[in-house]
């Protein structure tokens, strides 16, 4: 905690006052925000945990398929019958603002809507289990864009909490102190001078005081010392 180096004027103490008007209500929404950022992200992760969970069960199945089919049919007929896709997909990125972070959205579309294109290859040479692991990958595709949506959205939400604790904690443990400690110090510095003025006025009004009860005596000693002259 430090005193800013300011003026120790009625001025000034009127515009910290202001300030610390303004950095407490600052403090407050941020505080709010903060809360609600982690309220947001928490219920965030729960939901990335339940995905991740899903998508690598449904991968984990498309590579066993994948796996028994690679046993049933040779190398070069796997790769020949993957080697040229049949259907193409176009993603689109987008983004939405959550608590004034911008988050991506993915959409995707494929460029055929016939659901047999997710076949590249003939069925004559080809096993059974390729067209499972094929058409299983082709239903986890959207689950993955999902998942790296609220994976990325995640990552914003940490950065932005982070940016939020940090002017949270600048605000009570730098700012609001130090005006508090300045508005202190020029309260005291004030009194002190309206004491200090007090002390002088009632110098002046003592002297004043003797002065006049000087002039006085004086002006009586003269009255009386000219009444005696009349009277000899």
């Amino acid at each position: 905690m430090a005193r800013l180096n300011v003026n120790p004027t009625r001025m000034v103490l009127t515009s910290l006052k202001k300030k610390l008007v303004v950095a407490t209500r600052g403090h407050k929404l941020m505080k709010d925000k903060r809360d609600e950022l982690m309220k947001q992200f928490l219920e965030l992760a729960r939901q990335n945990k339940v995905l991740r969970e899903e998508v690598e069960r449904q991968l984990a199945e498309v590579y066993r398929n994948f796996a028994i089919a690679n046993a049933v049919m040779s190398s070069e007929m796997m790769e020949e019958a993957l080697m040229y896709p049949k259907q193409g997909v176009s993603i689109e990125l987008g983004k939405k603002n959550v608590m004034s972070v911008d988050v991506p959205v993915f959409d995707f579309t494929t460029t055929t809507t016939e659901h047999t294109d997710i076949y590249p290859y003939g069925f004559a040479t080809t096993s059974g289990e390729l067209d499972i692991a094929i058409a299983r990958l082709s239903e986890v595709f959207p689950i993955l864009l999902q998942l790296a949506a609220r994976e990325k959205e995640t990552t914003l939400l940490a950065e932005e909490i982070e940016k939020t604790r940090r002017r949270v904690n600048a605000l009570e443990y730098v700012m609001i102190p130090n005006l508090q400690e300045t508005i202190k110090y020029i309260k005291m510095k004030l009194d002190e001078n309206e004491r200090g003025n007090q002390t002088r006025l009632m110098k002046v009004k003592d002297m004043m005081l003797e002065a006049a009860i000087k002039e006085k005596q004086a002006l009586s000693a003269a009255a009386f010392a000219d009444y005696i002259g009349k009277q000899v």
